[in-house]
């Protein structure tokens, strides 16, 4: 079962940008499909991005055009680059193993002015 800690997550001001890193351990990263999910406040968790092992991704439509989803496997690392953010991206967002179905602990973004 692999490992997977997140960070980047904090407080930024409406059309700034963040970048999450999650860090993946105990496995063979490269041949696992990772993503990127959202927990707003009260709400349930939603899909905001995924990339596979060949480097395809799938965007959530409220993040399309917005956040890129990326990966290194050298650094056993999946990066997502949000911009233009917005109150409604506030959330805890967390990193998801596929292969695994593997989860790290979240990391808060929080969007305000």
């Amino acid at each position: 079962q692999p490992q997977l800690v997140e960070s980047g997550g904090g407080l930024v001001q409406p059309g700034g940008s963040l970048r999450l890193s999650c860090v993946s351990s105990g496995s063979i990263f490269e041949r696992s499909a990772m993503g990127w999910y959202r927990r707003p406040p009260g709400q349930g968790r939603e899909l905001v991005a995924t990339i596979t092992d060949g480097h395809r991704t799938l965007y959530g439509d409220s993040v399309k055009g917005r956040f890129t989803i990326s990966r290194d496997n050298a650094k056993s690392t999946t990066y997502l680059q949000m911009n233009d953010l917005n109150s409604e991206d506030t959330a805890v967002y967390y990193c998801h193993d596929l292969e695994w179905d593997a989860w790290g602990q979240g990391t808060q973004v929080t969007v305000s002015s």
